[in-house]
């Protein structure tokens, strides 16, 4: 029995690396390269105010994006439908920030059901690969995403 235990232990611990890094699909090297296209109106600045990335302040800082709520970055004046796609639920994960940054206006009229969302991101990264590694570079410079808040990522 102990040895049983002991097995499964080890695959669990195993595994560890590869659940920890299930939230980015991209290539966050890459990443780091494309992001120069976001950092004319977005840096990415850690919560002890160090730059990551310098950058522009037209749009909100990136840091710890992975599980953000949508329009939530304090200080920032973000327009009314972002913050009513946060207020709805929408929070930062791949599939959301790959589907936004194509389309910004589009992903949140379809988000929002309304012909009405406008968005003040102009910039649209439409190739899906390149937002991937963007996203997965964004996640590599934020906070350690914890195991509890990929199980309850996982969960919902």
């Amino acid at each position: 029995m102990n040895m049983r235990i002991a097995s499964i232990f080890a695959i669990c611990l195993g595994a560890t690396p590869l659940w920890a890094e299930s939230h980015a699909s991209g290539d966050a090297e890459a990443g780091e390269k494309v992001f120069r296209k976001c950092k004319s109106c977005h840096m990415i600045s850690d919560d002890e105010g160090n730059d990551i990335q310098k950058g522009g302040r037209t749009g909100p800082n990136l840091y710890g994006i992975y599980n953000r709520v949508a329009g939530s970055v304090e200080d920032y004046r973000y327009g009314d439908s972002i913050v009513a796609a946060g207020e709805a639920g929408l929070t930062w994960d791949e599939e959301s920030f790959t589907g936004y940054v194509a389309d910004p206006k589009g992903f949140l009229a379809e988000y929002l059901d309304t012909k009405r969302a406008k968005s003040k991101m102009s910039y649209r990264l439409r190739d899906e690969e390149d937002a991937k590694d963007v996203w997965a570079y964004l996640v590599s410079v934020g906070p350690e995403v914890t195991e509890t808040e990929e199980a309850a990522e996982a969960t919902e």
